[in-house]
C-alpha cells in the first residue's frame, strides 16, 4: 500500500450498484423499471405518477422501499424479490478489478441497499464472488437504508469494523456523509465525474474504481 491516505486501512467497504460495476452497464435501469411497475400496481397509479412517487420516496426516505414501508406498510420481501428479477448477463467479468481488490490488505466487505442474495448474483457475474469476507444487504439493517445513521451503525456493529481504520467506496454522495462523520475514509465513485466541487465529506473522487484501486496500490496509471 503506497498511498498515504490509505496506509492505516484494514477494512474496505464497497457499495454494490454502480460501484462494483460501472453505471454504463445499465443494470440498474432494469431495477428502476421494475420499481416503477411495482409502485404503479400496488398503489394503483399511472406510470408517470409511479415514477414521481419513486423519486420522492428515494429523496425523502433513502430508498423507494423505505418510503413504501413507512407510508403504505408495504412488506419488504415481495418488493425486493420482484425488483431484483432481472437479467444479470449484461454484467461482464473484470479480471483487473478482481486482482486489485484481492491485493487490498485487510478485510473486504460489500454493503448494499439491495439484498445480500442480489449482491451475490452481481458479484458472480462480475467475477468477484471469492473476494469478500462478508456481504450485507438492507435486510441486515432491519430494512433501514443508507444514508440513515442507524443503518450504518447496525451494519458496522455487526461487522465489528473500526471506523477510523475503514474506507468506503460509494456512487451516491449522500451515502458517504455518515461514514465520514464516523471516521471512515470516503471515496465517491462517479463515472460521469459530475460532482464538482467535491462535497467536504468526500475525501476522494474517481470516475473509475479499478484505476483508483491501482493508484492507491502504487500501480501508477495502471
Amino acid at each position: 500500500m503506497k498511498h498515504d491516505d490509505f496506509r492505516h486501512i484494514d477494512t474496505w467497504v464497497f457499495d454494490l450498484d454502480q460501484t462494483l460495476y460501472p453505471a454504463s452497464m445499465a443494470l440498474f435501469d432494469q431495477i428502476n423499471t421494475r420499481m416503477s411497475n411495482f409502485v404503479a400496481r400496488v398503489l394503483n397509479v399511472e406510470a408517470a405518477e409511479a415514477d414521481r412517487i419513486r423519486h420522492e420516496y428515494w429523496h425523502a426516505h433513502g430508498t423507494t422501499l423505505a418510503g413504501l414501508m413507512a407510508r403504505h406498510d408495504i412488506p419488504p420481501y415481495p418488493y425486493l424479490d420482484e425488483v431484483h428479477e432481472i437479467d444479470f448477463s449484461i454484467l461482464k467479468p473484470d479480471p483487473t478489478l478482481a486482482a486489485r481488490i484481492a491485493r487490498l490488505d485487510g478485510r473486504r466487505i460489500v454493503y448494499t441497499n439491495g439484498t445480500a442474495d442480489y449482491a451475490r448474483n452481481v458479484l458472480a457475474h462480475r467475477g468477484l464472488s471469492h473476494l469478500f469476507d462478508a456481504i450485507y444487504g438492507v435486510e441486515d439493517a432491519n430494512f433501514r437504508p443508507k444514508p440513515e445513521q442507524d443503518a450504518f451503525a447496525m451494519i458496522f456493529e455487526k461487522d465489528g469494523l473500526t471506523p477510523n481504520r475503514a474506507a468506503m467506496f460509494e456512487d451516491d454522495p449522500r451515502n458517504l456523509a455518515v461514514p465520514h462523520q464516523m471516521g471512515l475514509r470516503t471515496v465517491l465513485v462517479d463515472e460521469t465525474g459530475a460532482h464538482h466541487p467535491r462535497p467536504s465529506h468526500i475525501h476522494h473522487q474517481t470516475h473509475d474504481l479499478s484505476w483508483f484501486l491501482g493508484h492507491i496500490l502504487g500501480e501508477g496509471a495502471g
